[in-house]
């Protein structure tokens, strides 16, 4: 019986409780307002893995959605779970770009940032 592609892409819902300075490596520093995000990403392998590296608070700061997710008053909300390509499923969610670059260092497709901004929305 064959099966359908794995899952290789996810989106990180993310809750920022209140205005925040982040520094993210060598982006610089940005200014976050509080509210609602959205970062997608992907891994070739070990999807699993990879998703309960971002839920842990604590690791080794080593991409960009690290430096958000271990900040103060910063948590993940809901994880989904894709088959669609990293870049189609950022490109087909609404939002700002908060910080440019951010996640999409190799990015190839023109998205700006695997983040985006989604409002607020009292929780």
């Amino acid at each position: 019986m064959a099966s359908g592609p794995a899952f290789h892409t996810y989106r990180l819902f993310i809750r920022v409780e209140t205005p925040l300075r982040l520094p993210v490596g060598r982006l610089g520093t940005f200014d976050l307002p509080a509210g609602d995000y959205v970062y997608t990403g992907s891994a070739r392998r070990n999807l699993e893995a990879r998703i309960a590296r971002h839920l842990r608070r604590d690791k080794t700061l080593r991409w960009h959605i690290d430096y958000l997710l271990t900040a103060p008053g910063v948590r993940v909300t809901r994880v989904v779970r894709s088959r669609t390509a990293e870049c189609p499923l950022n490109q087909s969610q609404s939002g700002s770009l908060p910080i440019p670059g951010f996640g999409a260092s190799d990015c190839k497709h023109g998205c700006g940032s695997h983040l985006k901004y989604l409002g607020w929305s009292p929780a």
